[in-house]
């Protein structure tokens, strides 16, 4: 049986996402598109074949040939959208953040805690990313010992203008400190933000050295560079009791010539995690069929939200910030 997938969002992330369920993902079909703006929700329903456009998103949740309901609009909408789904009884897969505060994130866990089931699939690409799945499953054989430090690199080739330091932590370490929780399986109980030489060619401190501290002991680093000007580069090393697991960018053709051996690299996050978003989405579709969910989890939001805050808070007062561990509810595991 094919679930009927409503798109809520026709923007850069939302009419990726409806190429990718229209072209790659097997199980599912697009039903509508909803948009602010009616006229792009009308060109991404005829790019991808979407049976109708709306700019009524709650009439997309509404409708009964939509099975389940994607969310890439703006982040402040995300809450009020995912509740509405929730309690329509329908699958969501939002992209991150759950909601711009903790407080609002807090509702849509209320709301699935009330439903008494989970519903809402937080938009966390980089756990279905071969680089990061690779060294979790290789850390879980027990061969390399246990995981001692993690060090992270988030670079993009320029900000976007409305960026600054604070919004560095919220919007590009946010994905840090998802995958650090789920490659080491601990929590992040400690963070201190140190600013680098600030570029000449950023407006906001940057680079940026993010270091948390884990409730096993560990240390994570991320090097938060917005304006390093070549590329979008992403990459990691866990260093381990008798073994370090890294990987780098995607993996591209070297061109050897003029006496050196290149690989290109991707110019933002999409392409680099082209991978990544397929095997996401596909496993919120077979999640519904199985009834088994996956990814990452309401819950697993919230606290990226609680630690991102920890992390602001820790740039502003340039000292080390503990940060509150939550009790997690049963219906989260």
């Amino acid at each position: 049986m094919s679930i009927g997938v409503g798109i809520i969002g026709a923007g850069i992330m939302g009419a990726d996402h409806a190429r990718i369920i229209a072209g790659q993902v097997a199980g599912a079909h697009l039903v509508a598109i909803a948009d602010a703006d009616a006229s792009r929700a009308r060109a991404v329903a005829a790019e991808t074949g979407a049976g109708r456009a709306t700019g009524d998103p709650y009439e997309l949740i509404a409708d009964p040939a939509v099975g389940a309901v994607l969310i890439a609009s703006p982040d402040a909408t995300h809450p009020d959208y995912a509740i509405a789904c929730i309690k329509a009884g329908k699958p969501v897969l939002c992209e991150k953040p759950l909601a711009p505060t903790a407080a609002q994130g807090m509702r849509v866990i209320e709301a699935e805690l009330s439903a008494g089931r989970r519903l809402v699939q937080l938009g966390f690409m980089r756990r279905f990313d071969p680089g990061y799945t690779d060294i979790k499953g290789l850390l879980e054989t027990g061969r390399y010992g246990a995981a001692l430090a993690f060090h992270c690199i988030h670079r993009n080739a320029t900000a976007a203008p409305h960026f600054d330091a604070a919004a560095a932590i919220v919007s590009s370490c946010s994905h840090e400190i998802d995958i650090a929780r789920f490659v080491l399986s601990a929590e992040l109980t400690r963070v201190q933000v140190f600013r680098a030489r600030k570029s000449s060619l950023a407006t906001f401190d940057d680079p940026l050295l993010v270091v948390f501290e884990t409730d096993k002991g560990q240390i994570v680093d991320v090097e938060l560079f917005l304006n390093a000007q070549y590329g979008y580069d992403v990459r990691g090393e866990l260093v381990c009791e008798t073994g370090c697991l890294a990987f780098g960018p995607a993996i591209n053709t070297a061109v050897r010539h003029s006496g050196v051996t290149a690989t290109s690299l991707a110019a933002d996050w999409r392409p680099r995690f082209a991978t990544a978003y397929r095997l996401q989405n596909q496993a919120w579709i077979g999640s519904i069929a199985s009834g088994r969910p996956a990814g990452a989890s309401a819950w697993d939001g919230y606290i990226v939200t609680t630690v991102s805050d920890a992390g602001v808070r820790a740039l502003d007062l340039r000292s080390p910030v503990t940060i509150a561990q939550e009790k997690r509810p049963a219906l989260y595991g």
